[in-house]
């Protein structure tokens, strides 16, 4: 039969611990061994792990949820690893179809899953952007893909043994390095069978920030995986909106030369809004056309910081490259 170890890497989650916890106590196919690792936490999240009876892996200093799973890894035998973010509740039944669907496909390696639309704890707009944002790019993704995110994810041991452990030097985008690695060696499957709510990040300038660290190594990542042979990882953001975005800012500066050209940059942001289509009739959809319209300026702003954070990241690139 197989053993399941479910890891997670936890770091200050005391808002959310005991939900996720619950939530795992609660499936239909209980994992084997349940391993919280605390990354060093001064909020109290190893005693709530305790109080459930959970293994706690204690790191002595905090280095990243990269360094803390692979640490939980390191203390666990099972045949399957089920990654779990401190801030993520799970459907009943994630875990029973994880393991299932590894089972039924010998060749399959790693299965991750999606969000539900509702958060795990509701703290307003822009965490509902946040989440409708990331259930949208998931579900239109769903199948065989070439990415993975380990905030809810089965992988085979054997699997991730062969990959290699996790990159500790990065703190943010290491699903991505990792995927350029693990999509050369197994099948990857995103599957709505594996569900999860999430608690998002609810503060604008935060998420900007969290944005930006994220955007910073993408060319970098990008790079590697090309040079590893690695089909490209699956977008995030539709690429006609990111050029609209790039377009747009390239094009401010008209604006010096005469006002009436500053129509060309809001005319490409005017593209940027129904450059995606699809994700503006989702949003629609679940909350309604003044959400849509805040969705859109939030969107906007999200992606003003990823253009900006690639050019950044390319210009590093650049200046690390021989002459």
């Amino acid at each position: 039969m197989t053993r399941v170890s479910l890891i997670v890497p936890c770091y200050n989650a005391s808002r959310t611990l005991r939900l996720c916890l619950e939530s795992v106590l609660s499936q239909t196919r209980l994992p084997d061994e349940i391993v919280v690792v605390d990354d060093a936490s001064d909020d109290g999240s190893p005693a709530i792990a305790e109080e459930l009876g959970c293994r706690v892996v204690r790191l002595p200093a905090n280095r990243g949820v990269s360094a803390a799973r692979n640490a939980g890894v390191e203390s666990t035998t099972g045949d399957v690893i089920f990654f779990l973010d401190s801030d993520v509740a799970l459907g009943p039944d994630a875990v029973a179809n994880a393991v299932r669907l590894l089972e039924d496909d010998p060749g399959l390696g790693c299965v991750h899953g999606v969000y539900d639309t509702e958060p795990l704890i509701d703290d307003g707009p822009v965490e509902r952007y946040r989440l409708l944002h990331q259930v949208h790019w998931r579900r239109r993704h769903l199948g065989e893909v070439n990415s993975v995110v380990f905030a809810l994810a089965a992988i085979r041991r054997a699997v991730w043994l062969e990959a290699g452990r996790l990159d500790e030097g990065l703190r943010d985008s290491e699903d991505v390095e990792y995927s350029s690695r693990l999509a050369v060696r197994t099948r990857i499957l995103l599957s709505d069978a594996v569900m999860g709510r999430h608690d998002e990040g609810h503060r604008f300038l935060p998420v900007l920030a969290e944005q930006w660290r994220r955007a910073l190594p993408l060319i970098p990542l990008a790079l590697a995986t090309a040079r590893r042979g690695a089909a490209k990882p699956e977008n995030a953001n539709s690429r006609a909106g990111i050029l609209a975005c790039a377009l747009a800012l390239a094009c401010l500066p008209l604006a010096l030369l005469h006002p009436a050209l500053l129509l060309v940059p809001v005319a490409l942001v005017g593209w940027f809004v129904v450059a995606d289509p699809e994700l503006l009739r989702f949003v629609h959809r679940q909350r309604g056309a003044a959400f849509t319209a805040f969705f859109m300026a939030v969107h906007l702003a999200v992606h003003v910081v990823l253009v900006t954070g690639l050019a950044v990241g390319s210009l590093r690139v650049l200046r690390r490259a021989p002459a």
